[in-house]
C-alpha cells in the first residue's frame, strides 16, 4: 500500500512537472511569437526617411544622428526642467564584456547595437528584451591596434550594416539577424581591420578603415548596397603624397621639419604612399545638397619616425571632400603635414552653417582635432575659417620625438580622440569631450614590417603628471570657449545634445550625467558600474522620451570593462 502510495505521488509529481514544462514550453513559443510579429513590423529605411533624420523625433537613425553628424537629438520632452527626474528604464547585457564604443540606432522601436568583436543585437527599445543576436565568426587573422571594437550599424532597406574587426563588409537581415551578402573589404594580414560603423546613403555603403598603425595604404570605400559590388575607391595617400613641403601647421606654428633632409630621402627612395598609413577611423558627413562628403585622415605610417617618409604624407591629418557619386577627389586642408606625434583626424566631421570672416553665414564643417583646437572650414573649397581657443594644455609644440624621449602637450590621444562632437544650432555651440595626458615622444627608426605594428618610437604617459579630461562649448562663429567642465579622468567616448536644452555625455569612472547646454552645470547623474565610454543616443517610443547608452569601458584608456547598454526615461 505504502509502495503504491510512493508511486502514486511521484506519477501525480510528474504530472505537475509536465503541466509547468507544458506552460513553460507555451509560453516560450508565445514569446517567440510576440518578437517574430515585432520584428515584422520593422519598417523598410527608405532613403527618404534617413535624409529627414535631422528632425525625426522617434528614431535615431545614423551613428551620429543625421548625415550631416550634429548628434543633435529634436525632441524636448526630457529638458532642463525634469532631467532630475531620469531613471533607467532597462538594462540589456550583452555576451560580450569588452571595450563598448556603440552608438545605438533606433528604428519604429527596434534598437541595433553592437560589441567588441563585431555582434550585433537587436533590442526592444521599450522593454529591452533581445530579438536577435549576430554573432560574427572571425577570419584567422584579425589585426587592431586600439582595443577590438565595433562603433555601430546602419539600416537601409530591410538590411544592416555591419563592418568587422577581420576586414569584411556584411549585410544582415534586419528581421531576423541572418547574413543576406559579405564581402572583403580589405586584407588583415596586411594590418586591415573595421571597427567604424558604416555610412549608407543613396544605395552605397561607404566604409573607411583601421591600420594607420601597420603601414597600409588608407582608404574610403563605397559599395552597392544591394550586393555588396564595390563601387569606387578613393585612396587617401595620393601616389604624389609630397604636397608643398609645408613648415607651419594649419595654426601657423613651425613644426621644425628638416626639408633638406626630407628632399635628400624622397630621391634616394621614392615617394612613401603605398606604406604611408592615412586610415579613416569615422563616419563620413554627407552634403546630400552638393552630393558631396567629408572624412578625416588619420596618422601616417610609422607614426613617429618621418625620416623615412618623406613630404607633407598626404592626406593625412587632413580634412578631405570627394564626390559622393565617383569617390573623385574635391578638396582637402591639411592640419598637421608630415606628423610625427600620432595627433592624427579621427574624430568624424560636422556640417553646420557658421559664419565666414566677414561675418557672413556659409555652409562650413568642423572638426575637433587631437591638437585640442575645433577647426571651422568653408565647405565649398575646404579653407579654415578659423581654430577654436584650446581646449586642453598645450606645452612646447612642436619639439621633435628623440629617442631618449621629448615632452610635449598635448599627448597622442589628444585632445579630441575618434569621440563624435555634437552640436546645438540654435546656440551656435559644438560640445566636444577632450583628453590631457602629459606624454614623451621617443623616436626609433626601423624599417616596414610588413603588416605588423609599425610605429617608429613610442609615446609615453608621465606617470609623475596628473591626467584629466573635460567636457567644453565652442562657439564655431567666434572659436572662443563658451564654458568648460574638468572632469577626473581623460574623455573618451562621445556627447549627445538635445532640444531640451541638455548634453549627455559619460567618464570612465561609470558616471553618466546631463549637462545644461547653455552653461555646463549638471542636472543630473548616474553611475554604470564600468566605463561610459561609447556615444550616447535618444529616440522616443510610445510618445516617450528615451536616453540611451553603452557602458562597457576602453581599451584604449584601460576603463573598467562592462557589457551593458542601459536606457533611461522618466
Amino acid at each position: 500500500m505504502r509502495q503504491y502510495q510512493r508511486n502514486a505521488t511521484i506519477l501525480a509529481g510528474a504530472a505537475a512537472i509536465a503541466v509547468v514544462a507544458g506552460a513553460s514550453f507555451a509560453q516560450e513559443i508565445k514569446q517567440d511569437a510576440v518578437k517574430a510579429a515585432r520584428m515584422a513590423k520593422v519598417p523598410s529605411v527608405g532613403q527618404d526617411l534617413l535624409n529627414k533624420a535631422a528632425n525625426d523625433v522617434n528614431n535615431f537613425l545614423l551613428t551620429n544622428g543625421d548625415y550631416a553628424q550634429t548628434r543633435f537629438y529634436p525632441a524636448k520632452q526630457i529638458n532642463r526642467n525634469n532631467v532630475r527626474n531620469l531613471k533607467v528604464a532597462w538594462i540589456f547585457q550583452t555576451e560580450v564584456r569588452e571595450s563598448l564604443e556603440t552608438s545605438p540606432i533606433v528604428v519604429d522601436g527596434v534598437m541595433f547595437v553592437t560589441t567588441s568583436f563585431s555582434h550585433v543585437y537587436a533590442i526592444d527599445a521599450k522593454t529591452g528584451e533581445e530579438l536577435w543576436h549576430y554573432k560574427h565568426k572571425m577570419g584567422p587573422i584579425t589585426t587592431y591596434c586600439c582595443g577590438p571594437n565595433n562603433r555601430g550599424v546602419q539600416v537601409l532597406g530591410d538590411l544592416v550594416y555591419l563592418a568587422t574587426l577581420d576586414a569584411k563588409l556584411v549585410a544582415l537581415n534586419s528581421k531576423t539577424g541572418a547574413v543576406v551578402w559579405e564581402t572583403q573589404v580589405a586584407d588583415p594580414e596586411a594590418g586591415y581591420s573595421e571597427t567604424m560603423a558604416p555610412t549608407v546613403v543613396k544605395d552605397k555603403v561607404l566604409i573607411g578603415t583601421n591600420g594607420g598603425e601597420y603601414g597600409i595604404r588608407g582608404f574610403v570605400k563605397a559599395y552597392d548596397a544591394k550586393t555588396g559590388k564595390l563601387i569606387w575607391t578613393f585612396n587617401t595617400t595620393p601616389e604624389n603624397s609630397v604636397g608643398v613641403w609645408a613648415m607651419k601647421d594649419a595654426t601657423d606654428r613651425d613644426m621644425h621639419r628638416n626639408i633638406e633632409a626630407e628632399k635628400a630621402q624622397l630621391a634616394k627612395t621614392g615617394d612613401p604612399y603605398k606604406t604611408l598609413g592615412g586610415g579613416v577611423w569615422q563616419n563620413p558627413a554627407v552634403d546630400l545638397a552638393a552630393n558631396r562628403i567629408f572624412f578625416v585622415v588619420g596618422n601616417p605610417s610609422p607614426d613617429l619616425d618621418g625620416s623615412i617618409r618623406p613630404g607633407d604624407n598626404l592626406y593625412t591629418d587632413s580634412l578631405v571632400s570627394v564626390d559622393l557619386e565617383t569617390g573623385k577627389y574635391v578638396c582637402h586642408s591639411q592640419y598637421i603635414a608630415h606628423d610625427v606625434w600620432d595627433l592624427d583626424a579621427v574624430s568624424p566631421p560636422v556640417l553646420v552653417n557658421a559664419k565666414d570672416r566677414s561675418g557672413k553665414t556659409i555652409p562650413a564643417v568642423i572638426h575637433g582635432g587631437k591638437t585640442g583646437h575645433v577647426y571651422v572650414h568653408d565647405r565649398k573649397d575646404c579653407s579654415l575659417i578659423r581654430f577654436s581657443d584650446a581646449m586642453v594644455p598645450q606645452e612646447n609644440m612642436w619639439v621633435l620625438p628623440t629617442k631618449e624621449g621629448a615632452r610635449m602637450l598635448p599627448g597622442a590621444n589628444g585632445g579630441v580622440e575618434w569621440s563624435p562632437m555634437a552640436t546645438d544650432p540654435g546656440q551656435g555651440l559644438a560640445y566636444a569631450i577632450n583628453l590631457h595626458q602629459p606624454m614623451t615622444y621617443h623616436v626609433e627608426s626601423s624599417p616596414y614590417p610588413n603588416g605588423k605594428l609599425w610605429l617608429g618610437g613610442a609615446f609615453k604617459v608621465i606617470p609623475s603628471e596628473a591626467q584629466s579630461g573635460n567636457i567644453t562649448a565652442v562657439d564655431y562663429n567666434t572659436g572662443k570657449i563658451k564654458w568648460q567642465v574638468k572632469t577626473p579622468q581623460p574623455m573618451i567616448g562621445g556627447i549627445l545634445a538635445t532640444a531640451g536644452g541638455l548634453v549627455f555625455t559619460g567618464e570612465g569612472n561609470g558616471k553618466f550625467a546631463a549637462y545644461n547646454s547653455s552653461n555646463g552645470k549638471e542636472l543630473w547623474s548616474f553611475n554604470a558600474g564600468a566605463g561610459v565610454n561609447a556615444p550616447p543616443s535618444s529616440y522616443s517610443v510610445g510618445g516617450k522620451q528615451y536616453i540611451v547608452v553603452g557602458a562597457g569601458g576602453n581599451t584604449q584608456l584601460d576603463f573598467k570593462r562592462g557589457n551593458s547598454i542601459v536606457a533611461f526615461t522618466q
